[in-house]
């Protein structure tokens, strides 16, 4: 495919977002997801409140059930005590608790867990259409007072061993670049090259998510700007020229609007809920489908699966998914009318 112009068509998908814990070793400078256990609104979601959301997310006509919380919050001691009353040592266990849960309602499952370990990702892969982790930047960003200072997750060698390690299972991945906080217009050249060579070897990365920063109130970069419409549409650009063309670029139409980065490139729009918010930005509402449609003017709107169509060619999903994607792609691999 040719990206000199817009392509032919963008994808989405229909989710529903469950933010199963706010708890998180790392302390990111951007970030307004994350609680202390003694905040009021700290939590870890109980799977029967959680089944009521994924209920109405498939009454809504969702595919996909979008697991995100902190990572590795075992290390903090009032986290695990809250999953040992739940009857969990670990939050991947527990996850795949509600993989299972999203499955049985008939959603797609796909987690966003941060860094994981080969054992932990055999556990999540039989269970989800895919698995996600962004690697936000391969800059060095943890000087004081900077977007990754006492984040001992956001070390970039080990986020992209993370990305290898679930090509090496042959998980089909997404993963993204952060723009805006604290990085250069080379650490992102940087990072996405890193990326397609990781895919050149693995081919499991099935889509590279370009985010633009956006400060929250309230955190040590509240006051940051943000980056520039110009700063979007040229990175999206050179994601475009420096990725393989099997892997799609994605951009958030709730935080930018898409049309000119479509122009630039971009083929996939994400997931938006009709149901729940975006808990990573709350301040931002998913546009409808009709709205989305608005927003990309005349070009063609395609529903897609956690999925994409080659992952489904090749049979890399999850055992336990197997029947559900057979049930809600078409004979093309997007989502069935």
């Amino acid at each position: 495919m040719s990206y000199l112009n817009m392509p032919n068509f963008v994808t989405y998908c229909r989710n529903v977002f469950i933010p199963v814990t706010n708890i998180c070793r790392n302390k990111c400078g951007y970030c307004g997801f994350r609680r202390e256990p003694g905040d009021k609104d700290a939590r870890l979601m109980h799977i029967d409140d959680i089944i009521p959301i994924l209920e109405n997310g498939k009454k809504a006509g969702c595919t996909e059930a979008l697991f995100t919380f902190g990572e590795y919050a075992e290390e903090v001691v009032e986290y695990r005590e809250w999953l040992n009353e739940l009857g969990y040592s670990t939050t991947v266990e527990y996850v795949a608790k509600l993989c299972e849960a999203a499955i049985k309602i008939g959603l797609l499952p796909h987690t966003n867990a941060g860094i994981l370990g080969m054992s932990q990702l055999k556990i999540l892969k039989p269970l989800n259409a895919s698995l996600g982790l962004m690697l936000e930047t391969t800059a060095k960003l943890d000087t004081s007072g900077g977007a990754h200072n006492n984040c001992a997750g956001k070390d970039p060698a080990v986020r992209l061993d993370a990305i290898k390690a679930a090509g090496k299972l042959k998980i089909p991945f997404t993963t993204g670049i952060l723009i805006g906080i604290g990085d250069t217009l080379d650490d992102r050249i940087g990072s996405l090259q890193a990326i397609s060579n990781i895919h050149e070897r693995y081919e499991h990365i099935q889509e590279v998510i370009i985010q633009n920063f956006m400060p929250k109130p309230g955190t040590p970069m509240g006051h940051h700007k943000p980056p520039t419409e110009q700063e979007m549409v040229q990175t999206v650009s050179i994601a475009r020229n420096i990725l393989p063309d099997d892997v799609a670029v994605q951009v958030a139409p709730n935080l930018i609007d898409p049309s000119l980065l479509i122009q630039s490139g971009a083929s996939d729009l994400g997931g938006i809920s009709p149901t729940t918010i975006d808990w990573i930005n709350p301040e931002a509402q998913w546009p409808s489908v009709s709205r989305l449609q608005e927003m990309v003017d005349n070009t063609i709107l395609r529903e897609r699966l956690p999925i994409y169509p080659q992952y489904i060619e090749k049979s890399w999903y999850g055992s336990s998914v197997k029947g559900l994607i057979e049930t809600l792609s078409d004979e093309n691999g997007y989502r069935k009318t």
